[in-house]
């Protein structure tokens, strides 16, 4: 079942390709700009890219890939099966357009991919399920 989008809407495909885009960006810690100079485009055409708003043609994806160092397959990891993705984790599969994992929200968050790389360097299990606990009360909430 596909929804219609309206004449400006960027394409749930694009937008995740910019998620995945985003992402390796802040866990290599590079700048917009820089990304834009090593590809050649201004930072906010970068930005246009992460939100989806302007495509990544073919040659400029395999270029991204480079620079990010990652496989042109990262980029379409975890893409929901209704706009032809495949994969075999049902678990990093989006339910809809309006329904992404929680995992993917909190890595694209601003403090995300930060606080994951800061959490995993704690190698004491007690002092990490700490960490969780405080994060927990300060949330709201007291889930598993």
């Amino acid at each position: 079942m596909t929804e219609k989008l309206g004449p400006r809407s960027p394409n749930p495909v694009d937008v995740h390709v910019g998620a995945r885009v985003r992402l390796r960006r802040k866990i290599l810690r590079m700048s917009q700009e820089k990304l834009g100079e090593q590809l050649g485009v201004t930072f906010q055409q970068v930005q246009k890219y992460e939100r989806g708003a302007n495509r990544i043609g073919a040659s400029r994806l395999w270029k991204l890939s480079e620079v990010l160092d990652v496989p042109v397959g990262f980029f379409y990891d975890g893409l929901s099966t209704e706009y032809g993705g495949q994969s075999d984790n049902p678990a990093l599969l989006s339910e809809g357009p309006d329904q992404s994992p929680i995992v993917y929200d909190f890595i694209n968050s601003t403090d995300g991919v930060s606080l994951a790389k800061a959490v995993l360097k704690i190698k004491n299990k007690a002092v990490r399920r700490q960490i969780l606990e405080l994060a927990r009360s300060l949330g709201g909430s007291e889930e598993e």
